[in-house]
């Protein structure tokens, strides 16, 4: 079974969208102090010398490598004894409406260098060419960018990082958080082999099926019908690529009454009959 609180990242990977709003390189002298906390995220690459952060009275030290990972509206105090130079960039990160996704997880932190070296020099490669070529190439810094995340993502949820900036705290909840999504999440997972109606979720849940679909959709952007169709078509990829079940199979695995109408949403959804998929 999948970690249902971080599969949802890739279950729902072309949902998501990045937006980078600035990306530039600072030099600090040993004297720096700076007092903030950002609107949006911001991701701080230290290229060089050492950074301290202090949050709640807590001190954090970053070294050459290790990238800095901000939650929006988080006061900060950063310094620097020796110097450093950085790479930051301010960005949105969201799924369908919900533009503060992360917020639901402990990502916020000093990522070290070590758990993060190959996604980082991607960065950091991205960023010099596009320095040294002024206009550069700023789709691939997105997509460095965005590698750099999912990293962070992915050693979260295999229990290989977790951010230390909130101390276990949680953040004040916006309207459409996943808190009460998530119990709907492994449901869904565990029951994808029948049909699933949108009153048995609601009930799961704890709500009115209609208040249901309208806070699904505010978290995700997308309807729990929509949502459901997308997982399976996902668990129906997958089962194709194994090569070692029927579309018959793979149709009750699903939850489908028959191969016909199995194979009449894969092919709305992938333009090519099951049969053919490859």
């Amino acid at each position: 079974m999948p970690d249902i609180d971080m599969e949802l990242f890739n279950e729902l990977s072309e949902f998501i969208t990045l937006r980078m709003k600035s990306c530039r390189g600072e030099e600090h002298s040993g004297a720096w102090i700076e007092h903030k906390a950002h609107t949006d995220y911001d991701i701080w690459f230290i290229q060089s010398g050492t950074a301290k952060i202090q949050i709640a009275g807590i001190e954090h030290t970053a070294r050459q490598g290790d990238v800095i990972f901000f939650y929006p509206h988080i006061p900060y105090i950063a310094s620097s004894e020796e110097g450093c130079h950085l790479v930051y960039v301010h960005f949105d990160y969201g799924i369908g409406a919900q533009q503060r996704i992360l917020n639901d997880y402990q990502l916020s932190g000093i990522i070290p260098y070590s758990l993060i070296s190959e996604e980082a020099d991607l960065f950091n490669k991205s960023f010099a060419q596009m320095e040294k070529q002024h206009s550069g190439n700023r789709l691939y810094l997105k997509a460095s960018l965005l590698a750099v995340i999912a990293k962070i993502i992915e050693l979260h949820g295999h229990g290989h990082y977790t951010g230390s900036f909130l101390n276990g705290r949680r953040l004040r909840k916006s309207e459409g958080s996943l808190d009460v999504l998530q119990p709907i999440f492994q449901y869904i997972y565990d029951h994808l082999n029948k049909s699933i109606k949108m009153s048995e979720l609601a009930a799961h849940a704890g709500i009115s099926e209609k208040y249901f679909i309208s806070y699904f959709k505010k978290a995700l952007g997308i309807t729990p019908g929509q949502y459901i169709y997308q997982i399976k078509m996902n668990q129906a990829r997958d089962f194709l690529y194994q090569k070692k079940y029927t579309v018959q199979q793979i149709a009750g695995f699903l939850g489908y009454p028959d191969p016909f109408t199995f194979s009449k949403a894969f092919k709305k959804y992938y333009n090519v009959p099951p049969s053919k998929f490859d």
